[in-house]
């Protein structure tokens, strides 16, 4: 009986181990034809030789894969700004899954709100790569319904924590991502990171933002923290320059001044983290 029983268990392990190998196969493959889906998109027609250039302080195929994207996904990227990340994200996701950008509200009081999402429409029309995106408003506290409430696998920010910091609204903008995510959705964040023995500014007006800062803002917000990578780390940067993170590429805010010894710098030193929504 016992011989008979351990065969048994022996076919079942064997069958377990099996499928969880297969599984992790099938992953594997997955990732790879992710990875050479992205970079077919970065050598793509539509992308500018000068957004090009910044693929190597970005790193976009190795941040996105490191967030888990996959291009079925509904994902929504908040305040893409100029849509450099958006160049990316809307051909990838285009055929199979859903694109969201949050930005600006066009009829706000800020002249500088209302030229930036005029400017991002514009880029929206300007090629058909773009004509799946879903342009949707972000403007706290009257306008935060970025997506469907509990419709998107992942939401994505890349240098903006800073801005919401300086506008008094970041816990109102991670609620808001928080509510368009699904149980189980993921939040990838990239921001300029700050030195961890200077103490933060609640303003951020030097652009820089502690980590441990950051992760509270997500964890406040009810966001459980994942895990960071070094993807878009950059040694070089002190973090203490005159114009702030702005003193560095492609900013470059002191004009010719010691401007080889920012372009040898680089652009700044950035963190790269991943939080979940927790199952219900």
């Amino acid at each position: 009986m016992n011989r008979r029983l351990n065969v048994e268990f022996s076919r079942i392990l064997i069958i377990a181990l099996s499928a969880g190998a297969l599984f992790a196969m099938s992953a594997a493959v997955n990732a790879q034809d992710t990875q050479e889906k992205l970079r077919a998109i970065l050598d793509a027609e539509h992308r500018s030789a000068a957004h090009q250039a910044r693929d190597k302080y970005r790193h976009p195929v190795e941040t996105l894969s490191f967030f888990g994207i996959e291009d079925d996904m509904t994902v929504v990227e908040v305040f893409p700004g100029r849509g450099w990340y958006t160049e990316i994200l809307a051909p990838f996701l285009k055929d199979h899954g859903r694109f969201y950008a949050a930005g600006n509200d066009p009829d706000s009081r800020s002249e500088f709100a209302r030229k930036s999402t005029q400017r991002f429409k514009q880029k929206m029309a300007s090629h058909d790569v773009f004509n799946r995106v879903n342009i949707t408003v972000l403007a706290p506290p009257d306008k935060t319904a970025i997506a469907p409430a509990g419709s998107a696998d992942m939401v994505l920010t890349f240098r903006n924590i800073h801005n919401w910091m300086a506008g008094g609204y970041a816990d109102q903008v991670f609620s808001a991502m928080y509510e368009a995510l699904k149980p189980g959705g993921v939040l990838g964040v990239v921001e300029h990171r700050g030195d961890p023995s200077t103490p933060q500014d609640p303003e951020a007006r030097s652009g820089y933002v502690n980590q441990a800062y950051a992760i509270k803002l997500a964890e406040d917000a009810g966001f459980e923290f994942v895990g960071s990578a070094e993807i878009n780390a950059n040694p070089k940067d002190s973090k203490h320059h005159p114009k702030g993170v702005w003193t560095l590429p492609p900013s470059l805010t002191l004009g010719e001044t010691d401007r080889e010894k920012y372009l040898a710098i680089g652009e700044s030193d950035r963190m790269t983290l991943k939080f979940i929504k927790p199952e219900e």
